[in-house]
Order: C-alpha cells, then sequence, then structure tokens
C-alpha cells in the first residue's frame, strides 16, 4: 500500500501590504482605475511604498500629496491648452483625493474630509468638461433635495439607446463609478446615468444623509429623471449596483417595475448576515438580540476587540458608523440587520437579473449564490475566478474582462 502525502500550499499573500488585506484590497481598488484612466500603476506604487501598513495617517498623507500634485501638473496643463493632458490628470487625481480620505471616518469632524471630498469633485468635473462629448453633471431631485450624478452618453444625437444607471455601495462614489462601468459602456453605445444615494460619496459628505434600507425610494425618482433624458430608449434601462449596491438595486428592482433588466455585481442578499459571519451559528440568535438591547457590554467590548485585532473590522465599523448614522459600532450593526432580501423582496424581483460571484471576495463570499438561488425571474451567475485574475470583489483588477461578460449579457438581454 502507498501511502500519499497530502501537501497543503499556504494562501499565497498579496505582493503589498501582506499582513493587511483592507490596505492591499485599496491598494488593488486605485490599480484597478487604471485600466480607464483612474491611475498610473507607477504612481500607485510610488505610494505604496510611502505608506506604512495599518497607518491610516501616513495613508492620508501619501495620498493627498500625490493627488495635489497631479492636480497641480493638470491646472498648469489647461492653462497652457493641453487640454487632453489636463483632462487624464484630473481624473486621476480625483481618484487620489477619494482614496486618501477613505480611512478618516472614525472622526467625522476631521477637515481633511471635506478637503478631500471637494477636491476629488472639483478634479472630476473639470475632467468630465474635457471629454467629447462632455460628461454632464445632474442634480436629481430627491425628497426635497438633489441626489448628485454625472450623465455619460456616446455621442450628441438624440436617437434613443439602450441605457444603464448605476450606483456604488458602502464606500463608492459616482466619481469612481467612471472606471466602475460608466466609460465601458459608452465604449459600446450606451448611456451611463450615474448617481450617488443616501450614504454615498456625495449626500454623505454635503448633507450628511445616511443609508436608508427601502432603496426603492431612492431609485424610482432616478428613473423618473433618466426617462427625461434625451436619447433614452424607455424599454431599455437597466439597473446595475456595485458592492453593497448588490443588494440595494435588487431591493429597488423589486418595486420599480420600469427596469427592465438587473446587475447585482457582486450579489448580496443579506448585508448583516455577511457582516456577523465569524459567530457561531448557535450564538447568533444571542448576538442579534444584544445588537438591539439598550445595554449589552459584553457584545460592545467584543466589538472593540475586533477593531484594534482585525483591520476589516476596524475599517467597517468605523465607515458604518459614519455612513449609517450611528453612534456605536453595535448600533451600526443593530441598523445593518434592515439590509436584505428577505420576506420575499428577492423573489420579487421580475427583470432578468445577472448576479456576479468574486471568488476570492473579501466581504462577501457565499452571498452571490444565497441571492441567486431566492430569484425566481430569469437569472443568471455569473463567476469571476482568482485563476483568471477577477477573483477580488467586484473583480478589481480585471474590469476589462468583467464588464465585456457583463455588457455582453446586458447586451444579448435586451436586444
Amino acid at each position: 500500500m502507498i501511502e500519499r502525502t497530502v501537501v497543503v500550499m499556504p494562501e499565497a499573500k498579496p505582493p503589498l501590504f501582506p499582513d493587511n488585506p483592507h490596505f492591499w484590497f485599496e491598494t488593488l481598488r486605485v490599480i484597478a482605475a487604471d485600466e480607464y484612466g483612474g491611475s498610473l500603476v507607477g504612481e500607485v506604487l510610488a505610494v505604496a511604498g510611502r505608506i506604512k501598513p495599518g497607518d491610516y495617517e501616513s495613508w492620508q498623507e501619501a495620498w493627498n500629496a500625490v493627488a495635489d500634485r497631479v492636480a497641480g501638473e493638470a491646472d498648469d496643463q489647461l492653462r497652457r491648452g493641453h487640454k487632453v493632458s489636463a483632462r487624464d490628470g484630473y481624473l486621476r487625481a480625483s481618484n487620489y483625493y477619494r482614496s486618501s480620505e477613505f480611512y478618516l471616518h472614525g472622526n467625522p469632524r476631521d477637515p481633511r474630509i471635506a478637503h478631500a471630498y471637494r477636491r476629488s469633485v472639483d478634479c472630476y468635473r473639470a475632467c468630465a468638461a474635457l471629454f467629447d462629448p462632455p460628461i454632464e453633471p445632474v442634480e436629481i431631485p430627491y425628497e426635497g433635495t438633489t441626489l448628485p450624478g454625472y450623465f455619460h452618453c456616446p455621442d450628441r444625437s438624440s436617437s434613443p439607446r439602450m441605457t444603464i444607471v448605476m450606483h456604488s455601495g458602502f464606500d463608492g462614489s459616482a466619481e469612481e463609478m467612471h472606471f466602475q462601468g460608466a466609460r465601458a459602456a459608452v465604449e459600446r453605445g450606451l448611456n451611463a446615468l450615474v448617481f450617488d444615494g443616501p450614504g454615498q460619496f456625495g449626500p454623505l459628505h454635503r448633507e450628511g444623509l445616511t443609508f436608508r434600507p427601502d432603496w426603492e425610494k431612492v431609485v424610482t425618482p432616478v428613473i423618473d429623471f433618466v426617462l427625461k433624458l434625451p436619447g433614452v430608449d424607455p424599454k431599455r434601462v437597466a439597473l446595475m449596483g456595485m458592492s453593497l449596491g448588490g443588494l440595494l438595486a435588487p431591493r429597488a428592482a423589486a418595486f420599480e417595475r420600469r427596469i427592465a433588466a438587473l446587475i447585482a455585481n457582486d450579489g448580496l442578499y443579506d448585508y448583516a448576515a455577511a457582516q456577523l459571519a465569524r459567530v457561531p451559528p448557535e450564538e447568533l440568535e444571542s448576538v442579534k438580540a444584544g445588537l438591539v438591547a439598550d445595554e449589552a457590554p459584553a457584545l460592545d467590548e467584543a466589538l472593540e476587540g475586533a477593531m484594534k485585532t482585525m483591520p476589516t473590522a476596524r475599517w467597517a465599523f468605523s465607515h458604518g458608523m459614519f455612513a449609517m448614522g450611528a453612534p456605536t459600532p453595535r448600533a451600526y450593526l443593530a441598523k445593518s440587520l434592515a439590509y436584505n432580501l428577505r420576506d420575499g423582496v428577492a423573489e420579487s424581483i421580475a427583470c432578468p437579473t445577472l448576479v456576479c460571484d468574486a471568488e476570492g471576495d473579501l466581504f462577501f463570499k457565499g452571498q452571490p449564490q444565497e441571492l441567486y438561488d431566492h430569484l425566481t425571474c430569469r437569472k443568471t451567475l455569473m463567476r469571476f475566478t482568482e485563476e483568471e485574475g477577477a477573483g477580488a470583489h467586484c473583480q478589481a483588477g480585471a474590469g476589462r474582462l468583467a464588464f465585456a461578460r457583463i455588457y455582453d449579457w446586458l447586451d444579448e438581454t435586451l436586444s
């Protein structure tokens, strides 16, 4: 009898920030924007070399410095009449400013947050004006205020064409959607309307509007708005949500019947379940009860301990409190309990739906399959693998590969 020895290879560590998976993912996120002009790999590597792993201050300082330099160069290029060069510089600077304030939300009053937000938006709008045709900033009426966004179109004609409405998730921006689907749509002859809803970059920084679970109340006025724009075919309006948007967009589609097709990238069925995935099953119900209790000192202590020892938890709780308007980590998790597609919501989606699933997702592993299993509409599960370089959350680093497949699906579904 021959004995067989099974060798288990250790899991490969990322090439940068090997002991801090969240710093690595956020760096990969900036690198990924290179595919549509939002970064330069050399610039990103130079910045990463100046950042101390896990140090939020050095992250802010390094990204703000490169953003200032690139934006200053773009200002000079525009003054000298070099519009293409200026456009490209403003686009990168906008993304770098966005990244610079990413880890500061533990102190919402930090003035660097508002500064980076304003600079990111100002640089993007300067860039948008230099595209041909220009990318049009829009303000979408919403409950006594407006939601900021941009309308991307492939040419100046008013012929009705397929249009995709898209938004980010827990921590992205309408400006960042330039790299996360908008320009890929324009390259294929589609319109793209991108927007920020409450809890996302614009409304959160401008007015302190925090997330709400009934996302249909957000998307319905956006659909009202897009149907009034020139060149929009009202029968071919699709909706795509990224990251947490992979739950928010399906929630909206369950109620908003004017959506002709839905893309959940990546799919998400129960946000709280993803947050509580480390809780032993036999303790889950007691933990949920503790989240909504008046006092739960042991649970509070455990959450504070997680923030000290787990890089992803440290950031998620800090940003979650900021974006959901919660005073404590426990209050943030309590609010997250409302973000799910249970009680027949997923089953109510009627339009054709694409659910994306990234093999190595850092945040929502297993959730795309759960959403897919609950759908009763015409549905497709699209898997992206580590082997093809597309296994990261929302296929970061493989955007052109991912959007080729996503838009091919959309074209075949709505043509």
